[in-house]
């Protein structure tokens, strides 16, 4: 569907197919790398949420009654569909995301770990069994699904973020409104038409273009059950206050600063290699990238050489060409990542690397900035206490492991964290110290694997359940006990007493 002008529009999808919606409101789709408008994402009116949000309360009982192995099946066919055409998806998240093309088809193995595991929900649902728990009564455990459940993600993964959740929440037997980032939702209508092709009945996913005005109904309407939110913390604070005072079940991941300690008798090579891996992949718009390195000891100057002689040599471009890093997302957050650097710069600290002038190999519109390295950096400057997004690595220097574990322990976020040392009783103490969910030990980004589950502490999680792995069945399942006892053929007589267990 286009515009008069020739761009496309990017509808909702909504009972199996494409819903254009009627509130009449678009907002642009560009290109990060050309700065050009590439479409035109719909954007709903209450009436288009509560038609999508129909949709799916419709489509619910018949999916929650179907068997295990019909659920599976699908899953099974959409994990197929996936692994022969991801470079289809991953070439959409490139187009409007602006990451390059391998870091796109990392996004989306990444997420296809999770529709594995899926596959496998049958094992997760079994519930259990007491035979004679009271003389001829047996008691049994079960599972099942909370109902219509809202998942909204953020643009920085159009794909993975959405795959950490749909995938078991449609396996548990629940039907999902995706609501994307409009900054980037192409990539949600393909996967909705993938489900599709794969089988999946109409209604059980369903796609929610838009705003806030989508997002407030989500949280509000009494049909839906259950919300999986990521984002930054003060949306996520929102989101989880008013998803829960409207009587709804809600995990939203919010922010992060994630900080990497450096020891004294580290692997310098290995380390500054993951710092920047870990601070300029995806242009550090990723809420597991590391945009503070903690150097202890008398290390910093030789480590900081190390990592500016590797940033000095990454190639930063058009993600379908031969490029290391690709454009931000949006001018307006390119230019609001760009501050940051101005502030730190302002401040005292000192710009090893700086993107700000990058020449990028791409559009002369792109929204570029380049890897930037600052160090010298205090805790009072606002490159170090607010969380950037982008790729801006900042370098704060202390004197020990203490005084690098306080600066983690006594900031509001908790959501990922690493430590680089060859020393295992160092690596054992920080991960039994640090008050962070999620730890990497000469690993700079530890995101779980698909049967573990992805979530931080503090002000990086409201809820208190984790996505994916066994937490994200908890989350999409309710418990349900039931007692059951059926009379033999003596059976006879009334006992008006209170019933007992014997």
């Amino acid at each position: 569907m286009t515009l008069s002008d020739g761009v496309r529009t990017i509808s909702h999808w909504s009972d199996g197919k494409g819903f254009a919606g009627t509130s009449g409101n678009t907002a642009p789709v560009t290109n990060p790398a050309t700065g050009a408008v590439s479409g035109a994402v719909a954007l709903a009116s209450v009436e288009d949420a509560r038609a999508v949000i129909a949709a799916a309360t419709a489509a619910f009982p018949a999916w929650r009654d179907s068997s295990i192995a019909k659920r599976t099946t699908v899953i099974f066919k959409f994990r197929e569909l996936l692994n022969e055409r991801k470079e289809e998806l991953a070439a959409i998240i490139t187009a409007e995301h602006g990451k390059v093309l391998s870091d796109a088809l990392g996004e989306v193995s990444r997420g296809q770990e999770v529709v594995e595991f899926a596959c496998g929900i049958a094992h997760l649902l079994k519930g259990g069994m007491t035979e004679n728990a009271s003389t001829n009564v047996d008691v049994a455990s079960i599972r099942q699904p909370v109902g219509p459940v809202g998942i909204i993600s953020p643009f920085n993964f159009p794909a993975m973020v959405p795959m950490w959740f749909f995938p078991v929440a449609i396996a548990a037997g629940n039907t999902v409104i995706l609501k994307p980032s409009e900054k980037d939702p192409s990539a949600a209508i393909w996967m909705a038409e993938l489900w599709a092709e794969a089988g999946l009945p109409a209604g059980v996913f369903n796609v929610l273009q838009g705003d806030k005005t989508a997002v407030d109904e989500l949280l509000t309407n009494p049909a839906i059950k259950a919300i999986s939110f990521v984002g930054s913390t003060p949306i996520a604070q929102y989101v989880y206050a008013t998803g829960t005072a409207h009587g709804k079940r809600v995990q939203a991941l919010g922010g992060a600063k994630n900080h990497a300690i450096v020891l004294p008798d580290a692997d310098l090579d290995l380390a500054a290699d993951a710092m920047v891996n870990a601070g300029f992949g995806s242009a550090g718009e990723r809420c597991m990238a590391i945009s503070a390195l903690v150097a202890v000891g008398d290390i910093a100057d030789e480590l900081v050489g190390k990592i500016a002689e590797r940033t000095r040599g990454l190639k930063t471009g058009d993600g379908t060409k031969d490029s290391d890093m690709g454009p931000l997302v949006t001018k307006a957050h390119r230019d609001k990542v760009a501050s940051y650097v101005d502030a730190g710069e302002a401040a005292g600290a000192t710009i090893v690397v700086d993107g700000r002038d990058v020449r990028a190999d791409g559009g002369s519109d792109g929204f570029w900035l380049g890897p930037t390295l600052i160090d010298n950096v205090t805790t009072d400057m606002s490159v170090y206490t607010d969380e950037i997004f982008g790729p801006v690595l900042s370098v704060v220097r202390v004197d020990s492991y203490e005084e690098a574990l306080d600066l983690i322990n006594s900031g509001p976020f908790g959501n990922g964290t690493a430590i680089f040392t060859n020393d295992g009783g160092a690596a054992r103490r920080f991960q039994n110290e640090v008050e962070v969910g999620m730890v990497g030990i000469n690993v700079p980004i530890p995101v779980p694997t698909a049967y573990y589950s992805f979530g931080g502490w503090k002000n990086s999680l409201f809820g208190d359940t984790h996505a994916h792995g066994a937490e994200g069945v908890h989350f999409f399942t309710r418990g349900k006990v039931v007692t059951s006892r059926w009379l033999d053929p003596s059976h006879g007589g009334i006992n008006l007493g209170f019933p007992q267990n014997n």
